[in-house]
């Protein structure tokens, strides 16, 4: 059996739509038992050898149901599978495509009219309101649109309103706006041909207290209630190059909420404690630290620039949500993150790692894929905090998974 090639898609007639749509979920159907391929499942079909040949014929002839036909016979240019993989370019595509169907998938192109384009995997946003703090996402595209399959759940077609996942196929050197991601997998083969899949989250819950999207920056330069409301007053504190050394309150402020660390080491009971920057400069706006707090964002600005600014907010942000941002150095992050801290005496391990990147930022996936190593490793989620100009954030987590 062999498919006729034009305007980007193969179509095939005879019996087509029972042998390859009904019983295995390929194309979408057209008339007269006709079915409508696109390249990567062609190219797949001719893998198999269930289809022998496909026919790159003139677009005049393209509605033709059989592609062999005296007519187009001087023009047709019959091609295996090794020349259809050349002239589509679809080797990419068809590594993921395969390989999904190898795990028991059906799934389809993500193309406007096609199956399972209109059905929503769960958690899947569908518009763009996870931007809604500073605009459209770049280039103007919904957050999760970006899509290459709609993936099915295994034992379900495109003839269900079910979707397991969305994914999007890229090569290991590419980069991906991380306003692009949420709702949808990303499919990274690397130089060798190998995968790894990432879900994204747009709205991962960060903290018991999230509130609503891009609600963050009501936390920026104002006083929590809750347990921070009787923190102690400009306690006695100076800034020291790069940090701030407070000589009071450490019950308050270290045992009870795990602000700074203990000056004399982490196994002393006593003495002064030492804060960083950012810690700081978030207790000395709410005139909790004797030092002003001008000064303190000035000092962290010298050292870090713009990048002060936006780890401040995060830092905010978090400690509104009601969960403890430390340092995340040791693991390659900015912050890492207790969300269930009861008191120095009984801490437990941090639950995420947290890197705070532009609102414009692009995703390197070779870093992606170091980050969520390591936080995989130590048995935390990998989240990224994306500032915009106006304060606000945009959380995103990445996590490795096996469909």
């Amino acid at each position: 059996m062999d498919g006729t090639l034009a305007d980007g898609v193969v179509r095939v007639g005879g019996d087509a739509r029972q042998r390859f749509y009904d019983a295995h979920g390929y194309g979408r159907p057209l008339d007269r038992n006709r079915i409508e391929l696109a390249p990567v499942e062609a190219a797949h079909l001719l893998s198999r050898g269930d289809l022998d040949n496909v026919v790159d014929v003139p677009e005049a002839n393209a509605e033709s149901e059989s592609p062999v036909n005296a007519a187009v016979e001087a023009d047709k240019d019959r091609l295996g599978f090794r020349a259809f993989l050349a002239r589509t370019g679809t080797a990419l595509r068809f590594t993921v495509y395969k390989d999904l169907r190898d795990r028991g998938f059906y799934l389809s192109p993500a193309r406007p009219a096609w199956p399972g384009t209109d059905a929503r995997a769960d958690g899947d946003p569908g518009d763009s309101r996870h931007d809604d703090f500073d605009g459209a996402a770049p280039g103007g595209s919904d957050v999760g649109s970006e899509a290459d399959f709609v993936v099915y759940p295994r034992g379900k077609g495109p003839w269900d309103d079910e979707v397991a996942y969305r994914v999007r196929v890229v090569g290991e050197r590419e980069g991906v706006p991380a306003a692009s991601l949420g709702g949808v997998v990303l499919a990274v083969v690397d130089e060798d041909g190998e995968l790894t899949y990432f879900d994204t989250d747009a709205d991962p819950e960060v903290g018991p207290d999230s509130p609503a999207v891009g609600a963050d920056a009501a936390a920026v330069g104002t006083i929590e209630a809750g347990p921070d409301a009787a923190l102690p007053e400009s306690a006695d504190a100076d800034l020291l190059a790069d940090r701030v050394v407070c000589y009071e309150a450490a019950e308050a402020l270290y045992e009870s909420r795990f602000y700074g660390q203990r000056l004399f080491g982490r196994n002393a009971d006593s003495g002064p404690l030492q804060f960083s920057l950012v810690e700081a400069a978030y207790l000395a706006q709410r005139g909790v630290l004797g030092v002003d707090p001008e000064a303190v964002v000035a000092r962290g600005q010298s050292v870090e620039g713009d990048r002060f600014d936006r780890r401040l907010r995060v830092y905010a942000a978090l400690r509104g949500r009601g969960v403890v941002p430390k340092s995340g150095f040791k693991f390659g992050a900015d912050f890492r993150v207790y969300d269930d801290f009861a008191g120095v005496d009984s801490l437990t391990h941090s639950a995420d790692l947290v890197r705070v990147v532009p609102l414009n930022h692009t995703v390197s996936l070779r870093d992606l894929s170091l980050d969520v190593r390591l936080a995989g490793g130590v048995r935390k989620r990998m989240v990224f905090a994306r500032t915009a100009a106006n304060g606000r954030i945009g959380w995103l987590s990445v996590a490795r998974i096996t469909p």
